[in-house]
């Protein structure tokens, strides 16, 4: 256990790796994730969005756990009961290919070893490497109550998981059917429509000649003999069983009804006249292969239209594909296009671009195919899941994700929840081998309820995935059980995901937690965007832009990758991560070091008189009732911006007071006192340095949680760990205008100086003179007993007051405020004519430069052959030019000005 006893001086540089080490322990050894359920605090509870059990911490995850870390924090801190669930997701598919590539280095398949060992062979690899990513998320600083940990086939949700699907089954809301479904001939499974992935892909058409039948007496003529059929998978024709067009396409009136003969095959077939054909689209006539497009399948139903199933689980033609049989599909395309030229049937081919459909997880092309499936009849979950939304009993944030959840719900098609693999809750069915009647139940039938035969099979397919997920907020809970945690923490407070999984959990979740629960299965959900390189590319290994938060942690610190993640986190935006930003954030945890140190060593001896409570009437300097009221206003708007989920506006606001109100100005001016020989004035300077850092490291935990913990543990007077400690809240009393109006004044003047001093080169070390012609008492008043700090910050040795312009000083750079000049003597510091000459240098290179990247900019050549990043470069120079020629004018507007004078 780490020392608890509290250090003066701190050691010069911060060491993360010890830190996060040593805190994370103690937070853990100490239970203080653990959930309570005290019926006298208001409660607030989330769920992990379970990452797959066969996943490693990626950037995506960094930034989705950190933000949910930040709202367990602030809750826990804010006095709340708090309950983070965390857990792992079988991840059916992903999980079983992993253990086959395993068994293939062996020389072996799974149905070498069979179901059972195959099965058992899994669960082993899970126990030895599926807890991989939970130790990734405790090492990003994840606060979850790590003793509830649960996974998707533990008992209790394996018991959940077949309640629900028994109970959907009597309300008629699951049934088996023949149905078209996406199918991953990779592997061997269906998938439901949004585990299909369509990327951009140049194509072709094939334009085929279906030949006429014998004509019919009476019926119209056409100057052909034969229709055109246009296709992109020309290998599935020897599937139609229909050619269809549009009822008001007059280029075909008179054909519906007439049949033509399959190419190849010599089948005949009729023209039918369907309005979801697309009279634009090729040449306006289909061909309709029921077995292999989902359209096609719906025609077919609508028509009573045959179904030919030409391709099996590997792809490869049936029997029904005649001399095709036994070959790979793109084997069959070759063969069937090279037969048609043949034959004279092929008219045409042409380019086109259509949206190829892979699987969301090996990235094989689908094939739509017909085949016996389980379903989820969700028009009569998905209204209730709705409406949920739309009355604000949950809430979107961003909101405008409501009109897409909106669309997606109301267009919502059967969900097919059966998949054709062995890990995963196995489906609770068996089927007579009598009768074959089918009975569904929790535990396995002894007979078949309807005929009394013992002979029964359980089905082969397994569930879904995201079928137990959907039960995740409250399965995890202990349902179907009444539970303690069930009653205290239903409905969870917020769920914290990713927008792509809007449809693929969190729609299923709402569906499944009012139909089960009567209630929404959360009040919140926020959905962040997705995690992309500096230039807003997706990160791939592919690109090589891929940024590993375990490594960069290991760099930077853990803190500093959620702060930047926190940083970035605006609403609605994807986020540009760089490891300079990363770095750059790493510099703000060594500020918080840094200045905690400066503090700490200035207190004093007598701890009880640092901490003894200092009334504002004893601060005779303005700065100390200045720091305190900008305090208050940062603690309000950071609680504000954390109810909020404004995470960037959290992590903004603590930066800029931190480092730019507390560092750059308050502690500077409170140097004076730490060191001053006014008793009273070192003790406020002391106290207030102390308090503001105080409710500093507080405010900064949920997003920085190891350095505020160690700095915690230094601060005199302090017990216990930050994490458990009150969330700062606004303190009456400390809301002071005035002071902050003086202050701020005050900085301006300061600031001024400061750059004309940077404008004019002048050296960091020299001291100077400045002149004040004040415009009214307030300014007067302003400057009053401000000498000092003025000298301190601008390096003023000398601070002259001035009653009217014909005081003030030749040769002087000029600084105008709202109610004060300032003039700056530059005799002696500046030789103005030396300066002119080198600015006049640099604008004559600055312009030959800002020329050359324009000329490039102006070149179509250029901006068509370049990459998009060099292209962007060049004109970031162009900015860059412009912005420093800028600076360059006003420089010389300067000197002139103060040579004129």
């Amino acid at each position: 256990m780490p020392d608890e006893s509290s250090e003066k001086v701190l050691p010069k540089a911060y060491d993360f790796k010890g830190v996060e080490t040593k805190w994370y322990g103690a937070w853990t050894s100490r239970g203080l994730f653990r959930a309570t359920m005290d019926p006298d605090k208001p409660s607030f509870s989330m769920v992990i969005p379970p990452p797959n059990v066969t996943g490693v911490l990626h950037i995506g995850h960094a930034l989705n756990n950190t933000l949910q870390d930040i709202l367990v924090r602030f809750k826990r801190m804010d006095g709340y009961n708090t309950l983070w669930v965390p857990g792992t997701d079988h991840a059916g598919i992903a999980t079983q290919n992993v253990v086959e590539r395993q068994l293939a280095r062996e020389g072996l398949g799974r149905y070498d070893l069979g179901r059972e060992r195959f099965v058992q062979r899994v669960w082993e690899w899970k126990a030895r490497s599926g807890g991989r990513i939970i130790e990734q998320l405790k090492r990003l600083g994840c606060s979850c109550d790590w003793s509830r940990e649960r996974f998707t086939m533990d008992e209790g949700l394996s018991r959940a998981v077949k309640e629900v699907f028994v109970r959907l089954y009597e309300e008629g809301l699951i049934y088996q059917g023949d149905y078209i479904i996406n199918w991953c001939p990779r592997c061997h499974t269906a998938l439901a429509d949004i585990e299909v992935e369509h990327e951009p892909t140049d194509g072709k058409i094939w334009y085929i000649r279906y030949p006429l039948a014998a004509a019919r007496e009476g019926a119209g003529t056409r100057p052909s003999e034969y229709v055109t059929v246009a296709t992109t998978r020309p290998e599935t024709m020897l599937g139609d069983t229909a050619v269809a067009v549009h009822p008001e396409d007059p280029r075909y009136e008179g054909l519906v009804g007439r049949e033509l003969v399959l190419p190849l095959v010599g089948r005949r077939i009729p023209v039918v006249a369907d309005p979801e054909v697309d009279p634009e689209f090729g040449t306006g006539a289909v061909k309709v292969t029921p077995a292999h497009d989902f359209n096609d399948f719906e025609i077919a139903r609508r028509h009573g239209l045959p179904a030919i199933n030409i391709l099996d689980k590997n792809a490869v033609l049936t029997g029904e594909a005649g001399p095709y049989a036994g070959l790979d599909r793109y084997e069959a395309r070759e063969r069937v296009i090279r037969d048609l030229k043949a034959q004279g049937l092929l008219e045409r081919v042409e380019p086109h671009s259509l949206a190829l459909g892979r699987c969301y997880r090996c990235k094989t092309v689908v094939e739509p195919r017909l085949s016996k499936q389980w379903f989820v009849k969700v028009a009569p979950l998905a209204g209730p899941a709705l409406e949920a939304v739309r009355k604000g009993e949950t809430r979107l944030v961003p909101p405008a994700w409501l009109r897409t959840y909106e669309e997606w719900m109301t267009n919502i098609r059967d969900w097919c929840i059966s998949r054709q693999i062995w890990w995963g809750h196995r489906i609770p069915a068996w089927k007579c081998g009598r009768c074959s009647h089918v009975a569904v139940a929790k535990e396995p039938p002894s007979s078949c309820p309807k005929c009394g035969s013992p002979d029964l099979t359980q089905e082969s397919d397994v569930l879904d995935t995201w079928f137990s997920s959907a039960l995740w907020p409250f399965s995890t809970l202990g349902w179907p059980d009444d539970t303690p945690e069930l009653r205290h923490f239903y409905p969870t407070s917020v769920l914290i995901t990713s927008f792509d999984i809007l449809f693929f959990w969190v729609a299923r979740m709402m569906m499944m937690g009012i139909h089960f629960m009567g209630e929404v299965p959360f009040r919140y959900v926020y959905l962040h965007a997705l995690v992309r390189d500096a230039q807003g590319q997706k990160m791939s290994k592919s690109k090589g832009n891929v940024i590993d938060p375990l490594t960069i942690m290991d760099e930077y610190g853990t803190d500093a990758v959620r702060f930047t993640l926190a940083a970035l986190a605006a609403q609605g935006r994807d986020i540009k991560l760089s490891e300079e930003r990363i770095k750059g954030y790493r510099h703000f945890v060594n500020k918080v070091w840094n200045a905690a140190r400066l503090v700490l060593m200035n207190l004093g001896g007598d701890p009880e008189d640092v901490l003894r409570p200092v009334s504002t009437s004893e601060m005779k300097n303005p700065a100390d009732r200045w720091i305190l009221s900008r305090l208050n206003k940062v603690v309000r708007r950071v609680r504000r911006a954390l109810d909020e989920f404004d995470f960037d506006v959290v992590a903004r606001e603590i930066y800029q007071f931190f480092w730019h109100e507390y560092c750059d100005w308050y502690l500077e001016l409170a140097k004076p006192g730490f060191s001053g020989e006014e008793q009273g004035r070192q003790r406020v300077a002391r106290h207030v340095a102390l308090t503001v850092l105080d409710h500093c490291l507080r405010l900064m935990h949920p997003v920085m949680p190891f350095v505020t913990e160690e700095l915690w543990h230094h601060l005199p007077g302090q017990r216990g760990y930050i994490m458990v400690s009150p969330f700062p809240r606004e303190e009456p009393g400390w809301d002071d205008p005035e002071a902050e109006a003086r202050i701020e004044g005050l900085m301006q003047v300061v600031s001024g100086i400061r750059n004309v001093r940077a404008e004019l080169g002048i050296h960091p070390g020299a001291w100077i003179k400045a002149v004040v012609l004040p415009h009214g008492d307030r300014a007067r008043e302003l400057l009053a007993g401000q000498n000092g700090a003025v000298s301190t910050l601008a390096k003023v040795k000398e601070l002259v007051l001035i009653e009217d312009h014909g005081s003030k000083p030749r040769g002087a750079a000029t600084v105008i405020l709202d109610d004060m000049e300032i003039f700056i003597p530059l005799e002696g510091l500046v030789d103005i004519n030396e300066e002119l000459r080198k600015l006049e240098k640099e604008e004559r290179k600055l312009l030959a430069e800002l020329s050359k990247a324009l000329n490039k900019l102006d070149n179509e050549k250029f901006l068509s052959r370049a990459p998009g990043e060099i292209v962007e470069k060049e004109r970031a120079k162009v900015e860059r030019f412009n912005a420093r020629l800028e600076k360059i004018k006003a420089h010389r507007a300067t000197l002139a000005a103060a040579q004129e004078a």
